[in-house]
């Protein structure tokens, strides 16, 4: 006659703590996945990863001016807009030379080609992508939400600069043109409330 096997308290503790460690690594996991899309938002904004721009003070301006580089580089603007954002959104001048170090300034044309207001915010990236980590933009359009009402049009500028430090990098020796494209998104805020939140 077969025997029944006998549990000791040990085991128990042992499978009480493995659920434990079970339950604690799912949460984590969790917890990660709610975690990642503002960490990776942070690293590409830390390290200019995927072609993100960099913010910078006044501060950052000054003392990247004062640097005293008299080299240039080239700089085009693309604009566009996603599929069901009837607006023409396009940059004044396709391209501009600038000098590395120095403040400069771009600005877009946004026309609003419908009936109706309608919000929209741009999301933004560089060419080359590693470029992003010395492309620093002082004022944006992008910062905020933009609203505009039938058939409004409206210059929208970008105060920016290149870091210095790029003339360091070895991977940006033999780059001499930076591209800077934008693109126009509805925005997920009901129109409505977006025009009365900025009044």
């Amino acid at each position: 006659m077969a025997s029944t096997p006998t549990y000791d308290n040990d085991t128990d503790r042992r499978n009480i703590r493995v659920g434990m460690l079970a339950l604690l690594g799912a949460l984590a996991m969790l917890g990660l996945g709610y975690a990642a899309v503002p960490l990776y938002d942070l690293f590409c904004r830390v390290t200019g990863f995927g072609g993100t721009t960099q913010v910078a003070s006044e501060a950052d301006a000054n003392r990247a001016a004062s640097s005293g580089v008299l080299r240039e580089i080239s700089i085009r603007f693309d604009g566009s807009t996603a599929r069901g954002v009837p607006w023409t959104f396009r940059p004044t001048q396709p391209t501009d030379t600038v000098r590395i170090g120095q403040r400069d300034i771009a600005t877009y044309v946004a026309r609003n080609d419908s009936s109706e207001p309608i919000t929209g915010t741009a999301t933004f990236n560089v060419e080359p992508a590693q470029a992003g980590l010395y492309f620093h933009k002082i004022q944006c359009f992008c910062f905020t939400e933009q609203t505009l009402m039938p058939g409004e049009q409206v210059n929208m500028p970008v105060l920016y600069y290149v870091d210095p430090a790029i003339l360091e990098d070895e991977f940006m020796a033999d780059v001499e043109q930076i591209t800077l494209s934008y693109t126009f998104h509805r925005a997920k805020e009901p129109v409505s409330n977006a025009r009365q939140t900025a009044d």
